[in-house]
């Protein structure tokens, strides 16, 4: 009897119950594509994150630079005293410790040691400036009327007069970035933020050869490719693999052993970087604290601590969904719920004499809010079937535009200089361009079909409340 009269009223209540359905739908479909837009806010950052402190590592130790160490890091570039006749090509390259003041590599094992910590890995991040060119001698040019006007006058000095033309110097400066990678850790640090798409990773046993790995961008650049030969301060290696950034820009244009870095730079036993990787995400934040606790004159720093840092359109876009998106929904879901518990309840006092007469038949009050219920409740489970597909359709929408954010990473301050998140060998700030997407989890559904619930209980229990306070005589008056 429930559902045939329940059947009977909706089919005569059409468009009040696609009205009714529809407000609902405007508010489910808007919560979903908020909701997706947000979760891709949050893919788009971690791949922004991703590439400056590479795949699985939760947080890294640093010492921040002091303007003292700053000064002794000053380039200083010395060039031999070549005899007049030499013109021959001069070089020299300087190798120093990027953005950071090392630390004793001992500290890896004390990090790894603390309670929450998975893994640790130190690396050293060096920035190489190489600068080569020559010196040309200027030739002696004599005026020629400057011999014959001196002696006539007899006040001349006896010199030749005229002037050196040509000459000088041409020289060119080179920048990049090296980072000492501990080869026998290869799947924690910024690296693993790369994949391999040319020649091979390092190996285990290469903790002290003579051996480099490119970045893609980098080795086209300087027209690098697989078995070629790179110098750093008259050292030479053997590239054997072109990595390519899988977002934004790679941590460094070289990659080569730890203890090769370590030579280079004369910084035996040093790092500049601690990436450590927690048993538990969970507990990131007492990991931190444990580490800062036990490990003294370091900076930790985890990934919300850099996302902090990250402005631009990524960062404006990230926080209109958030927060108005996220109160939009919420005005438009109580507006929805409002306007649908108005009209159940509106449509309940023009049955008066339905309600009234089913009453005068033997119907309890319970019975007849139960229908109303039962009747807001398919309204509901309606509204939000039309959510749903209104909210995939937005959120498919957005996936196939995918506009591009900009994602603006400024390095220094309380993220420990250049890089932010430890990542080495970065500019002071830097610009990277990631396509939104927005997709739909399963929980969104979810949440949306308990939405409609919510809509169809609260419009049952307007209209409800209104039903049961109606008697026959209310109908009996309106009976001419």
């Amino acid at each position: 009897m429930f559902f045939t009269y329940l059947r009977r009223e909706l089919r005569r209540r059409r468009k009040a119950a696609l009205v009714v359905a529809s407000g609902l739908a405007l508010g489910i479909a808007l919560v979903i594509v908020v909701s997706s837009v947000s979760s891709g806010m949050g893919r788009a950052q971690d791949k922004v994150l991703q590439s400056l402190y590479g795949l699985g590592t939760d947080m890294t130790v640093t010492k921040a630079a002091t303007p003292t160490a700053s000064n002794s890091q000053r380039p200083r570039f010395q060039f031999d005293a070549r005899n007049n006749d030499d013109d021959s090509t001069q070089s020299s390259d300087r190798v120093l410790v990027q953005g950071f003041t090392t630390l004793a590599s001992s500290t890896v094992g004390k990090v790894a040691d603390q309670k929450g910590v998975s893994s640790a890995v130190g690396g050293l991040s060096l920035n190489v400036v190489k600068v080569d060119g020559q010196f040309t001698r200027g030739q002696f040019q004599q005026n020629q009327n400057s011999g014959g006007s001196q002696g006539g006058r007899g006040g001349g000095t006896g010199q030749p007069q005229g002037e050196v033309q040509g000459g000088g110097a041409d020289f060119d400066i080179n920048q990049y970035t090296v980072y000492g990678t501990d080869v026998t850790k290869t799947a924690l640090g910024p690296l693993t933020s790369s994949k391999i798409t040319s020649g091979r990773t390092f190996r285990t046993a290469e903790t002290n050869a003579e051996v480099a790995v490119a970045d893609s961008a980098y080795a086209k650049e300087k027209k690098y490719k697989v078995g070629s030969t790179v110098t750093i301060k008259n050292v030479k290696f053997k590239v054997i693999g072109i990595a390519t950034a899988d977002s934004g820009d790679a941590a460094a244009n070289l990659y080569i052993p730890l203890r090769q870095a370590q030579t280079l730079a004369g910084q035996k036993n040093k790092v500049t970087t601690v990436y450590v990787k927690a048993t538990d995400s969970q507990q990131i934040d007492s990991v931190k604290s444990t580490i800062q606790k036990n490990v003294s004159g370091t900076t930790v720093t985890t990934s919300s601590d850099l996302a902090k840092t990250v402005s631009g359109s990524l960062s404006t876009a990230s926080s209109l969904a958030t927060n108005v998106g996220k109160w939009l929904s919420i005005a438009v879901l109580v507006a929805a719920f409002l306007v649908a518990g108005l009209l159940t309840s509106s449509a309940v006092s023009r049955r008066v004499r339905e309600f009234g007469t089913l009453k005068a038949l033997g119907w309890k009050s319970g019975r007849v809010t139960r229908q109303v219920v039962g009747e807001a409740m398919v309204n509901g489970l309606l509204g939000g079937a039309l959510g749903i597909g209104l909210g995939l359709v937005g959120a498919y929408a957005v996936t196939s535009v995918s506009p591009t954010l900009q994602a603006q990473l400024g390095g220094g301050g309380g993220t420990g200089g250049p890089g932010g998140f430890g990542g080495p060998g970065r500019r002071a700030a830097q610009t990277l361009e990631v396509a939104l997407t927005a997709p739909v989890s399963v929980t969104t559904i979810v949440l949306a079909v308990a939405l409609a619930v919510a809509g169809g209980l609260i419009a049952g229990a307007f209209g409800g409340w209104r039903a049961s306070r109606l008697r026959p005589a209310d109908a009996l008056r309106r009976v001419e």
